[in-house]
């Protein structure tokens, strides 16, 4: 596990399990606003990106005003939605275990700042982390801004450095950064999609995060 001193995790969909909770918000912004119905499965594809490059990747056509509309209804509707997302089975075992050992923790996520600190509260699982970076903060995923920024603050090199998430932009943004990943399967995309980008290895659940970690 020494071999990473930075173990960098995706939020939704990899320690919290949050995908249904995302699409069932943005499914309401989409009728609110009246736009071209989507499936489930496109939704949960967009999964990890930043809003407004959510929006975009969504509805291609549209105007940079209607993007613009559409994150911000959908961020009204997450923020504003009473509604406790669980965090994956061992994920909060997982980080405190890990907080024990000789390495940083961070975060990059796809959400806002507001929308992660709302999280990090509810599950107080902040005081673990040493630095976390946001889509509206940097640019979004699969751009390596968030995790650079993260490597320089801990002062590692990518070498050094590990990504955990559940999605292409995920496993795309550590090899933008030049840095290992480790996906896995149970957030918001498939297999095969997870097995293009060519991370270290695959795993199921968090329990086997932290058994693939043990083994190193």
């Amino acid at each position: 596990m020494n071999q990473y001193q930075l173990i960098v995790f995706d939020w939704d969909g990899t320690l919290m399990d949050s995908t249904g909770h995302i699409v069932h918000c943005m499914q309401q912004a989409i009728s609110q606003l009246a736009f071209p119905s989507l499936d489930d499965s496109a939704i949960s594809h967009i999964i990890g990106l930043g809003l407004n490059e959510a929006a975009q990747a969504l509805y291609p056509n549209i105007s940079s005003l209607e993007v613009d509309q559409l994150a911000n209804t959908y961020r009204e509707i997450w923020l504003g939605t009473p509604h406790d997302t669980p965090l994956f089975e061992n994920a909060s075992q997982l980080i405190q275990n890990l907080s024990t050992k000789e390495h940083f923790l961070g975060v990059a996520t796809g959400k806002s700042r507001t929308g992660l600190n709302k999280v990090l509260a509810s599950t107080k699982l902040e005081p673990f982390f040493h630095a976390t970076r946001c889509a509206d903060e940097c640019h979004s995923k699969p751009h390596p801004e968030m995790i650079e920024e993260l490597m320089d603050y801990c002062g590692v090199t990518p070498k050094e450095t590990l990504m955990i998430g559940d999605t292409e932009y995920d496993l795309q943004m550590a090899h933008n950064a030049g840095a290992d990943s480790l996906a896995v399967s149970h957030g918001a995309h498939g297999i095969k999609t997870l097995q293009a980008c060519q991370p270290k290895d695959i795993v199921d659940n968090l329990h086997q995060v932290e058994q693939w970690l043990k083994a190193l």
